[in-house]
């Protein structure tokens, strides 16, 4: 039996791309510190002072971030200053933007603050907030609660011992 033949209880997780994700962004602080860098926080000192994250964890967070191609660093000088590193986000790590939304949404849902959401992300070109819509590839708008199924793709494998 192939693996797009196989149930998903005996699909190998290990190839499952939720995984490979969480191995990036699952540590404590790094969603946080991506928020940030997406927000133009891009000098250490100023995501030490905005997070509240400790020198080390942030020193750790970043070069796992810059490891796995989701920020790039560029000196820059302040004058009679020594030179500093400057982290910017890539391609890869502003595609992250969706994710970020969606967990910002869930939790203004399910976590709310006495006074409402604390930010309201809105579309620069009309000013309406942005919504994160789920579709299909033929177009259709798909509610949470729609029926979806997972389907195992190209990469997907047995799991061992299956």
């Amino acid at each position: 039996m192939s693996a797009a033949e196989l149930p998903w209880r005996e699909l190998d997780s290990g190839t499952c791309s939720i995984a490979r994700t969480m191995a990036v962004l699952g540590e404590p602080w790094t969603v946080l510190v991506v928020r940030d860098l997406l927000h133009g926080v891009r000098r250490f000192d100023d995501l030490v002072a905005h997070l509240g994250i400790a020198r080390t964890v942030l020193s750790r967070r970043l070069a796992a971030l810059a490891e796995a191609g989701l920020v790039e660093t560029t000196e820059y000088r302040e004058p009679g200053r020594r030179a500093r590193r400057e982290y910017r986000p890539t391609t890869a790590c502003l595609e992250l933007r969706p994710v970020l939304l969606a967990l910002m949404a869930w939790g203004d849902r399910h976590r709310p603050g006495d006074d409402g959401p604390p930010v309201v992300v809105r579309h620069d070109g009309c000013g309406a907030p942005v919504a994160l819509v789920a579709e299909c590839a033929a177009g259709h708008r798909l509610a949470a609660d729609d029926r979806m199924r997972s389907t195992p793709g190209p990469g997907a494998r047995p799991a061992p011992g299956a």
